[in-house]
């Protein structure tokens, strides 16, 4: 498996998190909760930004792996 791939697969597993916490936010009636649940959801955006430019990066150097 590549360092593309590899990212990539990290990528997909984030994204399938940050639904979970999305939905856990939403459901929380606590309002503290909700808000440390909205809170991680805002940070694991800024953590799937930045892998999705290392993707384009990655895809840049190795132009092979672009698309896989």
């Amino acid at each position: 498996m590549t360092v593309g791939s590899q990212v990539k697969q990290t990528v997909a597993s984030l994204k399938g998190i940050q639904a979970t916490l999305k939905v856990y936010a939403t459901q929380s009636e606590e309002h503290e909760i909700k808000a440390v649940f909205t809170e991680t959801v805002e940070i694991t955006e800024k953590v799937l930004k930045d892998l999705e430019a290392r993707v384009k990066v990655l895809e840049f150097q190795e132009p092979q792996y672009k698309g896989n």
